[in-house]
């Protein structure tokens, strides 16, 4: 054991007492390694019935049975044979392989408590690093001191007890990435929770890594279409962005990501999805509804639901950025939703009072701000010299009561480059998705809009304001001018356009179909309640009437004053047809 700073002094334990000359030759290799003399004092332990176990301060050497096979098993881990090359290289690794004389740094457990161990004699373990308890619980080290450190739990405390012992790994924690997590449900360690069998990672990205600097980076211009007409519109996203999605409870902010999901279908975008501190159910129907949907083939669920411990709700969205970057670093495209950060925040907040951190506002310790910076800044577009992949980050943050000036939306406002601001007051009038025009933002703008989109919708953000505020004064008013009533009629009109039932993301010449048609006005006379079998009325007839129109909107992003007029003059047609047909039913 270690004395002092300046002495040292080892412990030799076995079941039988070495001899004198397997103690002169313990002396000669200690003072060899550590360039010293260091007294060998015999312990008896008649757990080891073979072998020597040899610890110098925090240096042990395991000459039992079981720590030659643990450095057995550790060097065939780092083996990455194909499948038909696994027997031969078994056996070349059996007949190669030798004990090392190597180190081991082995502490013990002092006390275990709500997920959090602290460990001592450990001296030179690092922030981050994943520890490993002989009940093969992992952890993560998450506060160092002096004497001891905090460690954070990643499996059943109750399987470690005070006094068992603990081993360093020399590694942080990281995630198992490949082509193989596509379509597979897994826990935030990596783990296939789904039951479809093992997955065969690539290889492993750290789950904690810097974010791009800005010579890596290039301007964000392309677009995400999330395939709803209120956002594509209005706040345009783009690939490497971070567009928060921020709502009271039950307003639709997971609706808007799983369409988000569903319209990268065709598009080579590869998305991750990452539940903190969601019902288990409501997961298992998510991913129920992604497979039917056909959407699982390109997307990863990373799971830590409500009955995970809080260091695996803590990692999930580190462990889903990883796998998001391991894509991205591939020239891919890759779209990320953490839903939500709000749950993530507690449960740091649980794991940094269970540390002894000191609370702030809320209760909240003083670093959850770079929490989530650290998380969303690692969204990027990156340069061409990188590949030029992207990952566009989706958070989602829960509000209370409307309360955009709370802790962590505040926090989480600040770092993103936009917001869509979710209205309960609109959902429960059944505007869905019930985004408010004046409160949500996309900072990049129609940077990340084709053409075609950007021409079709013109000013539709600026006649909803005014239609919004018009509705406000005009509210306790019976005695209305004919030309009030008719804007009042068109801003109605407008928004029951927005309206757009789940799982029916629009495509591009859809949105600009529509737009083009509602921006001139040809639909204002329509009845609210038939608008939307309108709707589907004119894009079927557009579709069939000009299918040049609708590809090279989809395809090129262009639309040409002449496409537009023929759009509007197909509209007028389509309502004239529709108009007839209404009156003949009724």
């Amino acid at each position: 054991m270690r004395a002092d700073r300046g002495q040292l002094t080892a412990a030799l334990r076995s079941a039988k007492e070495p001899t004198p000359q397997q103690l002169e030759r313990f002396a000669t290799f200690l003072s060899g390694k550590y360039q010293r003399e260091v007294p060998i004092q015999w312990e008896h332990d008649p757990a080891l019935q073979t072998g020597f176990r040899l610890q110098v301060g925090s240096d042990i050497y395991d000459w039992t049975p079981q720590g030659r096979l643990r450095q057995f098993q550790d060097y065939l881990r780092q083996l990455r044979p194909g499948q038909e090359d696994l027997m031969p290289l078994m056996r070349q690794a059996v007949e190669e392989w030798e004990l090392a004389v190597a180190p081991e740094e082995i502490g013990q457990v002092l006390t275990v408590d709500n997920e959090i161990a602290t460990v001592g004699g450990l001296d030179h373990a690092q922030y981050g690093e994943i520890l490993v308890f002989d009940s093969g619980v992992k952890g993560m080290v998450q506060d160092l001191r002096e004497d001891d450190l905090s460690v954070i739990l990643f499996g059943d405390s109750e399987e470690i007890k005070a006094g068992s012992m603990v081993r360093r790994t020399m590694k942080t924690a990281a995630m198992r990435v490949g082509e193989g997590f596509l379509g597979r449900v897994v826990d935030a360690l990596g783990i296939p929770i789904d039951g479809k069998g093992h997955i065969e990672a690539e290889t492993h990205y750290p789950i904690e890594s810097p974010a791009p600097g800005i010579l890596d980076r290039q301007p964000v211009n392309t677009p995400m279409e999330t395939g709803l007409l209120s956002i594509d519109s209005m706040f345009p996203i783009g690939r490497g962005q971070r567009e928060l999605i921020i709502g009271d409870r039950q307003t639709g902010k997971t609706a808007i990501a799983l369409d988000t999901i569903l319209n990268q279908k065709g598009k080579g975008v590869v998305c991750i999805y990452v539940a903190i501190g969601q019902k288990t159910s409501s997961i298992a129907q998510m991913v129920e509804n992604l497979s039917r949907r056909g959407a699982m083939e390109y997307t990863t669920v990373v799971s830590a639901p409500a009955g995970a411990s809080a260091a695996l709700q803590y990692i999930a969205p580190y462990a889903g950025c990883a796998l998001g970057e391991y894509f991205m670093r591939q020239g891919r495209d890759v779209l990320i939703v953490y839903d939500d950060l709000s749950k993530h925040a507690i449960a740091y907040r649980a794991l940094s009072l269970l540390l002894e951190r000191s609370p702030g506002r809320e209760a909240y310790p003083g670093d959850v701000f770079y929490l989530h910076s650290r998380l969303l800044e690692r969204a990027a577009h990156l340069s061409d010299e990188l590949g030029g992949g992207s990952m566009t980050a989706l958070p989602i943050v829960e509000t209370q009561a409307g309360d955009v000036s709370a802790y962590i939306p505040t926090n989480i406002i600040s770092i993103t480059d936009g917001q869509i601001f979710l209205e309960s007051d609109l959902f429960f009038a059944g505007q869905r998705p019930a985004v408010n025009v004046g409160l949500s933002v996309s900072r990049v703008g129609g940077d990340a809009q084709t053409k075609a989109m950007k021409s079709a919708a013109g000013a539709i953000r600026l006649e909803l304001a005014q239609y919004r505020e018009m509705e406000v004064f005009t509210q306790f008013s019976s005695d209305l001018d004919d030309a009030t009533k008719q804007q009042l009629a068109y801003g109605q009109g407008l928004m029951r356009l927005l309206r757009q039932p789940q799982y029916a993301p629009f495509s591009q010449h859809q949105q600009v179909v529509i737009l083009v048609a509602a921006m001139a006005h040809v639909m204002q006379d329509v009845p609210l309640e038939r608008l939307d079998d309108f709707r589907a009325r004119l894009l079927a007839y557009v579709e069939e009437a000009a299918p040049d129109i609708c590809r090279r909107a989809d395809q090129t992003g262009q639309l040409f004053p002449d496409d537009r007029e023929e759009i509007i003059a197909l509209a007028k047609e389509c309502l004239q047809q529709f108009t007839q047909n209404g009156k003949r039913g009724g």
